[in-house]
């Protein structure tokens, strides 16, 4: 198994690979921030569903692409706060994206959330990328 310098860029690559190459589901290795990003593409309607799954030595989450009329709801994402440059914003400064068409997901003090979420909590953080 090769070592991540960065696990949740590979998680959303592989999303966006599945969505790209017309695959149903996708697998990865499991982590709370993965599941808890996740949740969040799930309930903004991206994912249909995600479990974790113990099937060998290590515990990986599965997650189910969405599509509608055979397209996937995944248009692209974006990779903001990378380990070698940690992009923060306060609540007031969390970007739109694509003019409220796409989401951001945050990392807080209170956990992971959308950036619309996290602006009506008033919390800033970790940005840690855009999907639209």
């Amino acid at each position: 198994m090769a070592v991540l310098s960065d696990p949740i860029s590979d998680f959303l690559t592989r999303f966006k690979n599945c969505c790209r190459a017309g695959n149903e589901e996708f697998t990865a290795p499991y982590s709370r921030i993965k599941a808890d990003i996740a949740k969040i593409l799930q309930e903004e309607g991206y994912i249909w569903n995600y479990e974790v799954v113990t099937t060998g030595k290590f515990p990986e989450i599965k997650v189910k692409a969405r599509y509608v009329d055979g397209r996937p709801v995944l248009t692209d994402l974006k990779r903001v706060s990378k380990p070698g440059r940690r992009v923060y914003s306060g609540s007031e400064d969390i970007p739109r994206v694509l003019n409220g068409l796409g989401i951001a997901i945050v990392s807080t003090s209170k956990g992971v959330m959308s950036g619309a979420t996290a602006k009506r909590s008033k919390l800033g953080g970790e940005i840690i990328a855009n999907v639209w």
